[in-house]
């Protein structure tokens, strides 16, 4: 049984706009909403994570499986079911919710745990939302025995919308992790002279990230003409170009970014490629705005896109940023990464984050690209991490 926590641990309120998420839920038919993803967990908890699973899942036979109970309309009897070693985190920092346990140990555990406190928040559910690109089979079949006659249902875009327009203290943390992920990879192209090669400039960067308390992500790199991606032994030589995308996290919350850089000097060639990615970046970044269409963004950059004398090797993408690369707002359906275009044709709001990349995958000179981050303001937008936006120049040994 689903221990109670101490009410007057209860002290603060929800750390999210829990009239936002009932009405959510009432939209979309949902009586309980089961959370079981770590990055929707986190901000349901207003910031929790376990330790000891910050960067893996699977232990034994199982794996992690934290589960958020939300009733609608009823904040204060929100649940959570946690692994047993989150106990040390709850002493520290008590969690917000009335009751929480944590002494679950793998997936069917947790689940049956959360099933009974389900049960004796009422009468059965109707229809119960979860996560299901996070939820293990497993738990999954011990959830529907459990209520056979509950139509259960994605909650996937519920928790997206709750999370599209991002706090003032996210909004912090996106800045953050955008200024020292730029700070990093201006640190590893300034201190690497010719010859150093692709794994090494990629390992650089791990340490640098993580000397700025980031959790490092991922590096794509490329060197020279090549526009192979991955850390390799390819040498960054005298001339080359070099292009640095990058994720790293602050708390969670992504930043993710590309610059480039060269040993040497650029010759005239580069420095128009690179202004006229620039030109486009510039050009989107003026339709982020708060009444705009989230599609305004592809429409501001698409005729500077189609006039180029590149346009064939040219392009573009706008995406939402926050716990999750490619979360809310949703601006196209033809990226690499499929969903439906649910933005393009809504307002941005005051508050919602959109990663703006152009990429040239230039036939002779290589792969060029810049990526930045803007938050939507009340003014217009923001740019975090607006550093080294021409061409770096590399060490000289």
């Amino acid at each position: 049984m689903l221990t109670a926590a101490k009410r007057s641990e209860v002290s603060v309120s929800a750390p999210f706009d829990t009239d936002l998420l009932d009405r959510l839920m009432d939209e979309a038919g949902i009586d309980v909403l089961l959370a079981t993803s770590k990055h929707a967990v986190q901000y349901l908890l207003g910031g929790h994570r376990s330790i000891f699973f910050d960067t893996m899942d699977a232990i034994g036979m199982s794996r992690y499986l934290p589960v958020f109970v939300y009733p609608k309309g009823a904040a204060e009897r929100a649940g959570y079911v946690g692994y047993r070693l989150e106990k040390y985190q709850r002493e520290v920092k008590p969690f917000w919710v009335s009751e929480a346990q944590t002494t679950s140990s793998g997936c069917v555990d947790a689940m049956e745990k959360a099933v009974d406190y389900v049960r004796r928040l009422g009468p059965k559910p109707r229809r119960i939302g979860v996560e299901t690109a996070f939820l293990p089979l497993d738990a999954a079949t011990a959830l529907r025995s459990a209520f056979p006659d509950s139509e259960i249902v994605d909650a996937l875009g519920v928790l997206e919308r709750l999370r599209a327009r991002k706090t003032p203290a996210e909004l912090k943390m996106l800045r953050e992790a955008s200024d020292r992920v730029i700070d990093s990879m201006l640190a590893v192209i300034a201190n690497h002279g010719p010859g150093a090669t692709k794994q090494e400039l990629v390992d650089a960067l791990r340490r640098e990230e993580t000397s700025r308390d980031l959790a490092f992500d991922y590096c794509l790199i490329t060197a020279g003409t090549s526009v192979n991606r991955a850390p390799s032994p390819q040498r960054w030589e005298q001339g080359d170009i070099l292009s640095l995308d990058s994720g790293g996290n602050y708390h969670g919350y992504i930043g993710d970014l590309c610059r480039m850089a060269i040993h040497g000097e650029p010759d005239a060639e580069l420095e128009d490629l690179l202004g006229e990615i620039e030109a486009i970046q510039r050009v989107a970044f003026k339709a982020i705005k708060p009444g705009a269409m989230g599609g305004d963004i592809y429409a501001a950059a698409g005729p500077l896109l189609r006039k180029s004398n590149n346009h064939n090797h040219l392009d573009f993408l706008a995406h939402g940023m926050g716990l999750v690369s490619h979360e809310a707002p949703r601006l196209t359906a033809t990226g690499p990464v499929p969903y439906d275009a649910y933005d393009a044709t809504r307002a941005l709001e005051t508050g919602m984050v959109v990663s703006v990349e152009t990429t040239l995958l230039h036939p002779k000179r290589g792969f060029i690209k810049l990526e930045d981050t803007v938050a939507v303001t009340d003014q217009g937008f923001d740019i975090y991490g607006e550093g080294g936006r021409g061409w770096n120049r590399g060490g000289t040994g």
